[in-house]
C-alpha cells in the first residue's frame, strides 16, 4: 500500500471510530434528572415541575432547569417574571422558587421575545445555563428537555453526566412514534432511561367512568416493547392545568390533591433509581 492510500485509509479509520466524550456532572449537584418526550404537546413541562415540587415534598433540594431555548415555559409554570442576579459579571444565580432553584433562557429574555438562533447559538445558550449558573447543594437537578432530538439533546448527552432520563408521552400513535425515536437516541448516547410516563392518559367524568380521549395502553405498550419500565399514568385533571396557568404548582400548592399524590408516587420510584 502506498504511503498516500495509507494516510487515507488512517483518516478514514479515524473518521469511522466512535468519539468518546468526557461527560461532567453539573457543578453544585448530586444528581441529573432528564425529563424528555421527543414529541411537543405532550405536558412534559407541567410534569416536570410538578415531579420537582413532589421531590422537593420528599425532602430532597432541588433544582429545575429549563432546557427549551426557543419555548421556555418555566418562568410562566412558577408565576416568576424576574432576572436573576449576575455575580462577578460571569455567573448567574438561580431564581428562588419555594425551596427550589429554577433557571430559564425566559428569565433572560423578554417573554414575547422570538429565538431566531442557529445551532452553535443554542450549544452556547445551553453552556451558559448548565456551566455558569450557580446551583447549590443540590441532590437533584431535574432538566425539562426541549422536543426533538437536536442540538440540545446532543449537547447534554455528549458534555453533561446525566443520572436518568423519564420520557413523557401521551397514549396516541402520533406521539408515540417520536417517542420510539426519543428512546433510542438515550439509549444510542448511553443515558439510562429510567422509565415512561403516560401523561394525559384519561378522563375521569362526572359519572366516575373514564374516558380515553387519546387512546389506551401506548406508552405502557411501548415501554414493555424496549424493556423500559412504566412509571405511571397521569390522568387529564382541570386542577392540573389551572395550577399551571396561575404559575402555582399543584405539587406545592395542594400537596395532598389526588394528583398531587400520583405525581408522589412517581417522585418515589424515581429515588429508589437514584439510591
Amino acid at each position: 500500500m502506498s504511503e498516500k492510500k495509507a494516510k487515507m485509509s488512517q483518516a478514514m479509520k479515524e473518521k469511522l471510530t466512535p468519539k468518546s466524550f468526557v461527560k461532567n456532572p453539573i457543578k453544585g449537584t448530586k444528581f441529573t434528572l432528564m425529563v424528555s418526550s421527543a414529541k411537543g404537546g405532550v405536558g412534559k413541562s407541567t410534569f416536570a415541575v410538578n415531579l420537582a415540587f413532589a421531590l422537593k415534598q420528599l425532602g430532597k433540594k432541588i433544582g429545575l432547569l429549563d432546557a427549551d431555548i426557543f419555548g421556555p415555559s418555566l418562568p410562566k409554570l412558577i408565576g416568576k417574571n424576574e432576572k436573576p442576579e449576575n455575580k462577578d459579571g460571569k455567573y448567574i444565580v438561580p431564581i428562588d422558587s419555594h425551596g427550589v432553584q429554577c433557571m430559564s433562557m425566559g428569565f433572560l429574555v423578554e417573554e414575547t421575545t422570538p429565538m431566531i438562533w442557529r445551532g452553535p447559538m443554542v450549544i452556547s445558550a445551553i453552556k451558559t445555563l448548565t456551566e455558569r449558573v450557580l446551583w447549590k447543594d443540590l441532590d437533584i437537578i431535574v432538566i425539562d428537555m426541549p422536543p426533538g432530538t437536536g442540538d440540545t439533546q446532543l449537547t447534554f448527552a455528549q458534555d453533561i453526566k446525566v443520572d436518568g432520563a423519564i420520557i413523557v408521552s401521551t397514549p396516541q400513535d402520533i406521539a408515540l412514534l417520536d417517542v420510539k425515536r426519543g428512546i433510542q437516541m438515550f439509549d444510542k448516547t448511553k443515558i439510562n432511561i429510567f422509565g415512561l410516563v403516560d401523561n394525559m392518559s384519561f378522563f375521569k367524568g362526572d359519572d366516575g367512568k373514564n374516558y380515553n380521549i387519546f387512546g389506551e395502553g401506548g406508552v405502557e405498550q411501548t415501554a414493555k416493547e424496549f424493556n423500559k419500565d412504566f412509571l405511571g399514568k397521569i390522568p387529564l385533571h382541570q386542577d392540573l392545568r389551572i395550577s399551571a396557568d396561575k404559575g402555582d404548582p399543584l405539587t406545592l400548592s395542594d400537596p395532598k390533591h389526588e394528583m398531587s399524590l400520583i405525581f408522589k408516587i412517581i417522585a418515589e420510584k424515581i429515588l429508589k433509581k437514584l439510591d
